[in-house]
């Protein structure tokens, strides 16, 4: 099939690549001259593991190309997912502008070239209810005449397993009314689901809902478990202990059961509260969601309330290591990471911070300048630091020398955002040791 992808973000990169390599041609399409310049030559504009290699390949096979013309795109194209961004706007709902505008621009192509064929425009991006019914009205305003369709087809893909998710989904879920582009949808697929997973199709609002459902429920675990954490360590419980025993219930599951210092990222923080803000303007209260939100944001700052209280409210003149910035492993992302907002709040406590990251150094530098130092590695971070604070569970996080940490600290003081480390090896070493949902060894 032939197919144009909208926007050469994190989701439309990953769908065009992997669309390419079961054999459809591609057109990446993207307002960022640069980036596209970049693609053309083979480079990778994100990290994403797994990624560089289909990229690469299907480059070289012609399978995937790459423009800033969206008409063209358009033109030779029987499909086109929309894949562009839709941030928070100030009131917390979507901003709709990116998609709206290109809607403007395919009403406009469709009115002035009439004979091109159906066209299959698809929503890619994450869009509140009723944004498949704006995009069908915005492109009629400019012509009634031209034969196109508008299906949902929200994307469920986890940043640092998206190459992954999309060739092996654990389930396909597409909003249309249409039986034309239900069969058409249903062949492009196919080559991914063939294990036996599902393909859900359903009405385009369903759709549209479910991705905010999936995201919001996924948040609200987190929440919960955070809160139980925060509980276990004012009651004396382990929080591994009972994460271990809930998560053996089938109704539970073992995931999203981690407690920590909050979620963060693309999607779950600007999802919440623009479901939030959907049930707003339906009059309706979302009290979960709403908790959900100021739990989350607690917990960074409760975190940050440990690492003070060891100091005695004193933090001016310490020098801290953190390690990891993205906001999850694997990943280059810092959107909402908490990484950002803990740094944010001891640089305005007068602290010096030195970090690592394996990979989101230079996107973190895009936020916080250098009003940090960026480490080589993890152990040049902690050369002069008073702690090591460590907020991103990357691999090479779980194992490393503690005696080597030992000597070049300060103090052997860690904060472990992530309860990387096991409490009695924690203190066979001698360490101070402050994790979440357990007691702190000192």
């Amino acid at each position: 099939m032939k197919i144009a992808v909208v926007g050469t973000g994190y989701v439309g990169l990953v769908n065009g690549t992997c669309f390419a390599e079961t054999g459809n041609d591609v057109i990446c399409v993207d307002i960022d001259s640069a980036k596209i310049e970049k693609m053309k030559k083979g480079i990778v504009p994100i990290y994403e593991p797994g990624l560089d290699v289909l990229f690469e390949r299907n480059i070289k096979n012609g399978r995937l190309s790459f423009t800033t013309n969206l008409y063209d795109a358009v033109r030779v194209s029987d499909i086109l997912f929309l894949s562009l961004p839709t941030p928070q706007d100030g009131d917390g709902s979507a901003d709709l502008k990116y998609v709206i505008a290109v809607a403007e621009d395919l009403g406009r192509l469709f009115k002035s070239e009439p004979n091109i064929g159906f066209k299959i425009i698809i929503d890619k991006s994450t869009v509140p209810v009723g944004t498949a019914d704006k995009i069908r009205t915005k492109i009629k305003s400019f012509t009634t005449e031209f034969d196109f369709d508008i299906a949902s087809n929200p994307e469920f893909l986890r940043e640092g397993m998206a190459v992954e998710d999309f060739m092996k989904p654990e389930r396909v879920v597409i909003g249309t009314s249409n039986p034309k582009t239900k069969e058409i949808l249903n062949q492009l697929y196919e080559p991914f689901v063939r294990s036996g997973n599902p393909i859900y199709f359903m009405d385009e609002r369903s759709a549209e809902m479910t991705k905010y459902a999936a995201n919001s429920f996924l948040a609200a675990k987190i929440s919960f478990m955070n809160e139980i954490a925060n509980l276990c360590e004012l009651t004396g419980a382990e929080v591994d202990k009972v994460r271990i025993g809930i998560g053996s219930d089938s109704r539970i599951g073992k995931r999203f059961l981690f407690p920590g210092v909050g979620y963060g990222g693309s999607c779950f923080p600007k999802d919440v509260i623009a479901l939030v803000n959907t049930a707003n303007e339906n009059n309706y209260d979302f009290k979960i969601l709403k908790s959900v939100i100021s739990v989350n944001k607690n917990q960074i700052e409760l975190f940050f309330k440990k690492i003070s209280n060891h100091y005695n409210g004193n933090l001016s003149g310490k020098h801290f290591a953190i390690w990891g910035l993205a906001f999850k492993p694997n990943t280059d992302d810092v959107r909402e990471a908490p990484s950002i907002a803990l740094i944010k709040n001891l640089l305005e406590n007068g602290v010096k911070v030195s970090a690592f990251d394996p990979e989101a150094s230079e996107t973190a530098k895009a936020i916080l300048g250098n009003t940090i130092s960026y480490a080589e590695n993890s152990y040049k971070a902690l050369e002069g630091a008073n702690a090591l604070i460590i907020v991103t569970e990357w691999n090479e996080f779980r194992n490393p020398d503690f005696v080597k940490i030992k000597s070049m600290l300060k103090e052997p003081v860690i904060f472990d955002g992530r309860n990387l480390y096991d409490i009695e090896k924690m203190k066979s070493n001698n360490f101070i040791y402050y994790s979440v949902g357990r007691a702190p060894v000192k």
